[in-house]
């Protein structure tokens, strides 16, 4: 009786993980970097977690453009911590450093955060699809 509890359990948890990293799944738009260009970041399962990949970027008068970035993860390895809540690894493309990183999702918003050294930011993305 207990084994059979304790499989149901174990059963209900592993099935969780996968919904729990719903919220995070989907298109996301960044906020404007310091030349003002923003991106598409498709977070998608990969592995254990969620993976973030830049798909496309547009300048600041929302053309198209092309830049190097295009196809780099900018989060992997991002595991639900908490309903909305992950933590994972991320990339920062500007300085070209990868830090800890967490998100929040909150409905359509994406908080994002992370600290380089003693600096810490936060950034909003929206949700695309």
């Amino acid at each position: 009786m207990w084994l059979r509890f304790s499989v149901c359990v174990v059963a209900l948890a592993l099935m969780a993980v996968p919904a729990l990293a719903d919220a995070l799944l989907g298109v996301w738009l960044t906020k404007p970097d310091k030349k003002g260009q923003v991106a598409h970041v498709v977070a998608a399962p990969c592995g254990q977690g969620v993976c973030g990949t830049i798909a496309r970027t547009f300048d600041k008068a929302g053309k198209a453009i092309t830049t190097p970035n295009i196809g780099k993860r900018i989060f992997w390895d991002m595991k639900p911590v908490s309903p909305g809540a992950y933590e994972g690894r991320a990339w920062l493309p500007l300085h070209r450093v990868e830090f800890d990183g967490k998100m929040a999702v909150n409905g359509d918003k994406l908080t994002v955060r992370g600290c380089i050294a003693m600096v810490c930011q936060s950034q909003v993305w929206t949700r695309l699809r």
